[in-house]
């Protein structure tokens, strides 16, 4: 006796057959739509001043050139802001990830006097507008004589409070008894900490480092405000003033691309290099 198929059983699978090719397409045009304007920077800054301008706008360089990118390194001490950029970056990424980890695991995994307390002023200080901290923070720099100074622009972004709600959902999700085994064969806490917690959040820590290093590296205001030197300048903040300066960039919008696909080529090479950590923690971050 044949067991007949039930009317419409194959149905859910021929409905998930059609839709994914229309996931695919939306996906697609959405990643289009996200990407062009930075594809048309890019193609820019390697156009001529006849491509820049011709109308209609074409995409393609009919010439392929480097003047732009020569007439900028001539006119504007880039190596210097770039460099300016480096640092400023580097350490600020470095300081959160050693702070916020640090924090992060302390109100995960340790028991003491007033823990959730603390979590509820991180999680307050996330709902805090950034620009309402730009005068206190000001003020205190020029107290203590930080002004113009690497450490006047790294100090006030050492340790932020999603970089610890970050980490602190992350590190939640390690069991602790893997924790309690390591106390009771005799590691301290800094001995876990390091030795076996921070390898477990390896992909939080690239999330945490591909945010941390792209809002440093775009970071624009407080490095206006905090820097009356050029000579400590970032390379955001030089760009804008080369920009505004009619004596330098004299209208050349082939320039000012080119300076901005430079602003923007080390955190897309940062987040090629760690995008499959970053991946894995975005889809982790938070589970237990």
């Amino acid at each position: 006796m044949t067991v007949g198929r039930a009317p419409g059983a194959e149905a859910p699978a021929n409905s998930r057959d059609l839709k994914r090719p229309l996931v695919y397409v939306l996906l697609s045009l959405g990643l289009l739509i996200m990407s062009a304007p930075f594809l048309w920077m890019a193609l820019s800054s390697f156009k001529t001043p006849s491509d820049l301008s011709a109308s209609p706008p074409v995409w393609l360089p009919t010439e392929w050139t480097l003047d732009n990118f020569r007439d900028l390194l001539g006119k504007l001490d880039l190596p210097l802001y770039f460099m300016n950029s480096v640092i400023v970056a580097v350490l600020v990424t470095v300081s959160n990830l050693v702070f916020c980890s640090m924090l992060g695991y302390a109100l995960a995994k340790l028991r003491f006097v007033g823990r959730d307390k603390i979590f509820g002023l991180v999680l307050g200080a996330l709902m805090v507008p950034g620009n309402l901290m730009l005068l206190p923070l000001f003020v205190l720099m020029s107290k203590l004589h930080l002004i113009d100074s690497y450490a006047g622009l790294v100090l006030p972004f050492a340790a932020g409070a999603f970089g610890v709600f970050l980490m602190r959902q992350f590190m939640q999700s390690i069991p602790d008894e893997l924790l309690e085994a390591a106390r009771m064969d005799g590691a301290g806490e800094w001995y876990i900490f390091w030795r076996i917690v921070m390898p477990l959040v390896k992909p939080a820590l690239a999330t945490l480092s591909i945010f941390t290093f792209l809002g440093s590296w775009n970071n624009f205001v407080w490095p206006l405000i905090a820097t009356n030197d050029p000579d400590k300048y970032t390379l955001p903040v030089a760009l804008a003033t080369f920009a505004t300066d009619p004596n330098k960039a004299g209208g050349s919008n082939g320039m000012l691309m080119a300076g901005a696909f430079l602003v923007v080529l080390p955190v897309l090479v940062l987040f090629i290099a760690l995008q499959r950590h970053f991946t894995q923690g975005i889809a982790t971050a938070g589970m237990k």
